[in-house]
């Protein structure tokens, strides 16, 4: 079977700056809430449209205390509905008012080693990470949501806790990657 090895649990922040769409820069580091939360999203991804609302309503309810930031890797020449127009119109239909960056060189996703959208890397206030992978268990259908398990992490954490589940395999489409740029798998 391959595997894509994953970002260990307790990993520092992988700093780095992206652009948006509408020009603006933004720089992981700069968030100063208590709790980061790096989304790996897109915008065509039929997960990712059935728990956007939730991951807005995160944003919204933890505003202060979770900086969230969505990062579209996709290869938007092959999946032109995740072009940087694309996410503009997204975000305006979806009420996204976090930073909704473009990863175009994908670098940033392998750096993370994310494999799907939505994916989700929540790091603590020592920009450790502490809770990979879901927003819930079942992102394609909203209404069918047992496990709300970013909520869950984010709330331990805010409480100086553990997050309950430390990781949970995210549920999504895989990250179109350009042709020739996939990331080294190992076989296992």
């Amino acid at each position: 079977m391959l595997q894509y090895p994953e970002l260990p649990l307790e990993s520092p922040l992988i700093d780095v700056e992206l652009p948006d769409p509408r020009g603006g820069r933004y720089r992981l580091s700069q968030f100063t809430e208590p709790l980061l939360a790096v989304v790996f999203m897109c915008n065509h991804c039929p997960y990712v449209k059935g728990s956007i609302r939730e991951l807005v309503q995160l944003a919204e309810s933890y505003r202060g205390q979770v900086a969230f930031v969505g990062i579209n890797p996709n290869d938007w020449e092959r999946y032109p509905e995740d072009s940087p127009e694309g996410m503009v119109a997204f975000a305006k239909e979806h009420g996204i008012f976090f930073p909704y960056l473009v990863d175009e060189t994908q670098e940033v996703a392998k750096a993370y080693r994310a494999t799907r959208t939505p994916e989700v890397f929540l790091f603590d206030e020592r920009r450790l990470l502490r809770y990979h992978g879901r927003i819930n268990d079942n992102p394609k259908f909203p209404d069918q949501v047992q496990s709300h398990d970013l909520k869950a992490a984010i709330e331990a954490l805010l409480q100086g806790q553990d997050p309950p589940l430390k990781e949970a395999p995210a549920l999504g489409c895989s990250i179109k990657w350009r042709p020739g740029n996939e990331p080294e798998v190992k076989i296992g």
